[in-house]
């Protein structure tokens, strides 16, 4: 079966040429959850794997997706502390693509996307995999921009109001219907942005889709999926962690119920391990946890966007649901009012 999105001849004869002891014929299988680029399994007749990323099918928006800029991110990153594949190879060649491809090591591991993946673990590998995630959040944060040559990599205006703007044009770009709450969340968001004082990497979509894990030796052995990585304000990754950390007690439902299980620790407890790991003041994190929910209901929404205009795009569990996009932004206004926020 032909993998969709790829022209495997021209896409093999390419990976021959690099170098990295591929031997053809080579065999791909789309991967993973993901619902932005696309990612691939690569393997080959001796039993070697790789992996490689190219973006969505079909029409894009502008700066959305760019594979080239995740490929700068994660060679910048190579031999610093934060856990990333190798890079292998790029390509833009319009013979060989339609779009720009990414070839990297493979990562052996556990990707705990999903609720049967975390039952197979013990309670205690749960939890030891949980505190490693604000803990490598750490990392990230501690990256020295200007010695990986990422001190460039975008701007350094207050990071809340970019994201603001930028999101609310996404929305309004991809949206499906009105949401009133979503434009409501906004102005809410807008009237309550806390002071900004620090400048780091911020991955943009750290959860635990987008980690592998070694849970025996309860450590996150690759940090993945770079796509929205940028320069600001580092308490918005932990945010963006709460909003995909459900809580056994929480009313919600989709992909990212993983957390729910016995013995992952709450959101409290990831918010006292990037304490003890940073040091960092961390009062406003439920500002930046309002704010990455309502992002997410509006990435969501995209997705849903994309599937629409080309079906091709689905993972293989689907893709968002307007159910689902709704129950993300009524977290949202349910966590905005719990803090106070109007």
């Amino acid at each position: 079966m032909t993998a969709v999105g790829l022209n495997e001849e021209a896409v093999s004869a390419w990976i021959a040429e690099l170098g990295v002891g591929a031997t053809t014929p080579l065999t791909f299988e789309r991967i993973g959850n993901g619902q932005s680029n696309l990612t691939y399994s690569v393997t080959d007749a001796g039993g070697g794997r790789w992996v490689l990323r190219r973006p969505p099918l079909g029409t894009l928006l502008a700066s959305a997706h760019d594979v080239v800029r995740e490929h700068r991110i994660l060679s910048s990153l190579q031999g610093t502390k934060v856990p990333v594949p190798k890079i292998l190879g790029i390509t833009e060649d319009p013979e060989i693509t339609d779009a720009p491809l990414v070839l990297m090591s493979y990562i052996d591991g556990v990707v705990i996307d999903g609720v049967p993946v975390a039952q197979k673990l013990t309670e205690d590998e749960r939890r030891a995999v949980g505190l490693a995630m604000p803990k490598t959040l750490a990392s990230i944060h501690g990256v020295d921009l200007e010695e990986t040559g990422l001190d460039d990599l975008a701007s350094r205006k207050p990071f809340a109001e970019r994201q603001l703007k930028r999101w609310s044009a996404q929305w309004e770009k991809s949206k499906t219907r009105d949401v009133p709450d979503v434009d409501r969340l906004a102005e809410i968001l807008h009237r309550n942005i806390p002071e900004q004082n620090e400048v780091t990497l911020v991955h943009g979509d750290f959860h635990l889709n987008n980690v592998i894990t070694d849970p025996v030796e309860g450590r996150i052995v690759a940090v993945v999926d770079w796509e929205l990585c940028t320069l600001g304000e580092p308490l918005a990754d932990l945010g963006a962690l709460l909003a995909y950390w459900p809580e056994a007690g929480d009313k919600v439902a989709g992909p990212f119920m993983a957390s729910t299980l016995e013995g992952f620790p709450n959101r409290d407890e990831l918010v006292a391990a990037y304490v003890e790991a940073t040091g960092r003041d961390v009062s406003a994190v439920g500002y930046w946890h309002v704010l990455a929910l309502w992002k997410l209901s509006i990435i969501a929404e995209g997705v849903l966007r994309r599937i629409l205009d080309d079906p091709r795009n689905k993972a293989e569990h689907g893709g968002p649901t307007v159910a689902l996009i709704d129950g993300i932004v009524a977290r949202a206004v349910l966590t905005a009012d719990q803090l106070g926020l109007s």
